[in-house]
């Protein structure tokens, strides 16, 4: 009796000082970003709320900053179930999918309210089976960034014709063609290279979003800085298949809301913070240009979709390719 009165002093004991159970199902997401990034605190958030939905049923665990897994090793591991789930930027899928690049071609999206619909459109499902079909699951398309940013040290890149012989560090072969055919030349490198490169001079310019040319301290070694809404750049929330089909239901269903909750914050977040970014820029002692005249935008347009349209049809054949930009348009 003094034994199971004991035992059961214990376990009250425990109840009452909050002693948590082990997590019945384990959610490790890898991704690259530091930790002041909007994803990275998005997905700090979304942990929480998978916990209260699930009462504590799913352990979220997140591994930031490419501490687990480097950016082009997260399509693998995620499908090989290395890992259960892993952000694949809508930029890095590259040869493994070829056709996500049809978010790339300029203006087909420029403003945030496109961008928002594009997440709830016939084409992001045909690229979330894509996808499937490559061996992982898209739960979310989180805004990474709604638009771009060309920084540069002799005069502002606001027009067409100002790429002419500057040397730039670009994206990835498709987009740079359209910088070709403005005259530019493309370099590539990894994004650590590029704040170097810029202050040595080996590159004039660089193409990347308003908060990452802040937080990477591009005002210190470039003097311009012009924003034009070419195309928006996506954080892919990808599960692994056999992982995301052992998960009964409702944790499915619990999961799949905070993951819808973390892509309006992401859409909410820089529907406040575009002006933001631009006056942190400003303080950090950048000349910014708003590029937002049609006239111009329609000159950057004519000039870099025929070659990008091209460059994206040729990776993934005629009839799909235009399968998949009519769905865009």
């Amino acid at each position: 009796m003094k034994r199971l009165l004991t035992t059961i002093f214990g376990a009250s004991l425990a109840l009452s000082l909050g002693v948590a159970h082990a997590a019945d199902y384990t959610m490790r997401i890898s991704h690259q970003f530091p930790p002041s990034h909007p994803t990275a605190i998005i997905m700090d958030e979304f942990a929480k709320d998978v916990d209260e939905a699930t009462d504590g049923q799913v352990e979220v665990k997140i591994y930031g900053s490419a501490q687990l897994f480097k950016p082009n090793q997260h399509h693998a591991a995620v499908a090989g179930g290395e890992i259960e789930s892993a952000i694949i930027l809508s930029i890095q899928w590259g040869g493994s999918l070829p056709e996500m690049a049809v978010t790339q071609l300029p203006f087909l999206m420029s403003s945030i309210d496109e961008q928002e619909n594009f997440t709830q459109s016939a084409a992001a499902q045909e690229l979330s089976d894509l996808m499937l079909a490559k061996g992982v699951k898209n739960i979310a398309w989180i805004l990474d960034a709604p638009d771009q940013i060309f920084t540069s040290t002799n005069h502002p890149l606001d027009s067409p014709e100002k790429f002419d012989g500057v040397k730039i560090r670009g994206y990835n072969k498709l987009f740079d063609s359209g910088l070709i055919e403005m005259g530019a030349s493309p370099v590539s490198m990894a994004g650590s290279e590029v704040y170097q490169a810029l202050q040595t001079g080996v590159v004039d310019a660089a193409v990347t979003a308003p908060k990452a040319a802040y937080t990477r301290k591009y005002p210190e070694v470039q003097k311009y800085g012009a924003i034009i809404p070419i195309f928006p750049v996506f954080d892919n929330l990808t599960v692994n298949p056999t992982w995301w089909d052992g998960l009964p239901e409702d944790i499915q269903q619990a999961i799949s809301q905070a993951a819808d909750k973390a892509v309006k914050t992401s859409f909410d977040e820089f529907r406040g913070s575009g002006p933001q970014d631009v006056k942190n820029l400003e303080e950090a002692g950048m000349e910014i240009t708003l590029v937002t005249d049609e006239a111009t935008l329609g000159e950057f347009q004519e000039i870099m979709f025929p070659p990008i349209r091209d460059a994206f049809l040729s990776s993934v054949g005629e009839a799909s390719g235009k399968k998949l930009i009519e769905l865009m348009q």
